[in-house]
């Protein structure tokens, strides 16, 4: 029997469409199968969720986080963030790091993200492959995930100069940083041809995790997030993608404004933010909310990100509440949280809107989310409840695990 959800009565602002007052959004077995006005019909047997008075918008995209791999409140023994070992962590997968039980995936409801990409850090040149889940849900991470192979995290400028420049190792300079990515990516290149070469003939072949994931990167099938927040080191990022060929995403871009025109030229898109943040560090020093509005105001393709836990996941809203007051269009602001990181992230087909055929992550407001005095009332993840109002009214409570198998507490 079809699992139906339909929530109605609500102010259903698809992102990809119109708004639509006292509108219904009907999700079966996951996927949403009709968004429309009061006249949609509502399949029999459907749990119904009345939402007047109340905003219902597609759960937000995290399109750059750390939460599950760099646990809060537990130390070092919950940093699984970096793996200083080797500048070229190729091999590396943040997916093997993820703790679904961190309380950050509980704030990411709270703060009505239903999708997190999950990035190694920025401590190497190259970091690893980042994947995108679901916030809630599954037994383990695997249930969770959404997309297993996205990007792979790099990093330019302070954070691998210092780390690798404290162990009197290559790298200790932006140079060095640079001739790291150009010799993998050289290698890549050589691997690529040889293993291609070898399967035509029928030979075997001796496969290199590392390799094999930038030759993906190169064919196209990762793009390549690049941490970087100076406007040389995003220079620099823009003439290596276009040396090897693969797809670029700015990630941070501080100074992203001071060539935004040449970003928007090239159509290269930028994950920007933490927003909430000091000018911690030198390249930081021209950090400025107001920023994302003149990149967006130039025709960059932009997202906002938390960094979590650099700012806690559930204040992604607050920060696009900041920065329409400096300027982005609250249109744009809630695109940046919502459909964007999808498109950049190549995410589109899933999630990022109310749109028949994407998953049913459906966020129920109890008004506009860019206002700042707005709650998360109920949170949908493919048309299952995982944030809901407790039965005594005490507040919206997180449905537990186990509770998917007819359990209300492990006793």
């Amino acid at each position: 029997m079809a699992r139906i959800l339909a929530v109605t009565g609500g102010y259903v602002v698809p992102v990809s469409s119109d708004p639509i007052e006292n509108g219904t959004v009907i999700v079966t077995d996951g996927r949403i199968t009709a968004v429309g006005g009061s006249d949609t019909p509502v399949p029999e047997g459907a749990e119904v969720v009345d939402a007047a008075g109340s905003w219902v918008v597609p759960g937000f995209v995290e399109s750059h986080g750390h939460v599950g791999v760099h646990e809060e409140g537990e130390g070092w023994s919950g940093n699984d963030t970096n793996e200083m070992t080797d500048p070229n962590g190729s091999a590396f997968r943040a997916l093997d790091g993820i703790d679904i039980e961190e309380e950050g995936f509980r704030d990411a409801l709270r703060g009505g993200v239903t999708t997190a990409v999950i990035k190694p850090g920025s401590g190497n040149p190259i970091g690893g492959r980042t994947v995108a889940i679901k916030t809630w849900g599954g037994r383990t991470v695997d249930e969770q995930i959404l997309a297993a192979d996205v990007s792979v995290k790099s990093a330019l400028g302070e954070n691998p100069k210092r780390v690798w420049g404290d162990k009197g190792k290559t790298p200790q300079t932006r140079l060095g940083v640079a001739s790291v990515l150009r010799e993998a990516f050289a290698a890549a290149q050589a691997y690529a041809e040889k293993r291609d070469a070898a399967a035509e003939k029928g030979e075997p072949f001796e496969r290199d995790l590392g390799k094999e994931t930038l030759a993906a990167v190169l064919a196209g099938d990762l793009l390549w997030d690049q941490h970087c927040h100076r406007h040389d080191d995003i220079a620099t990022a823009i003439r290596i993608a276009e040396e090897f060929g693969y797809t670029l995403v700015v990630n941070h871009g501080t100074e992203a404004h001071k060539i935004a025109d040449v970003l928007a030229e090239k159509q290269i898109p930028v994950i920007f933010g933490p927003l909430l943040t000091s000018r911690s560090k030198v390249e930081l020093r021209d950090r400025a909310i107001g920023n994302l509005a003149l990149i967006a105001e130039a025709g960059v393709k932009v997202a906002i990100t938390t960094d979590h836990p650099v700012v806690p996941i559930d204040q992604i809203r607050l920060q696009a509440i900041l920065a329409v007051r400096d300027g982005l269009p609250a249109t744009t602001a809630l695109e940046a949280l919502t459909a964007n990181p999808a498109d950049i992230l190549r995410l589109n087909e899933r999630v990022g809107a109310l749109e028949v055929g994407r998953d049913g992550d459906v966020v129920v407001w109890s008004g506009d989310p860019l206002a700042v005095d707005s709650r998360v009332q109920r949170v949908f993840i493919e048309g299952r409840s995982v944030y809901e109002p407790a039965a005594d009214g005490s507040g919206p409570r997180t449905v537990e695990r186990w509770e998917r198998f007819g359990r209300t507490a492990w006793n």
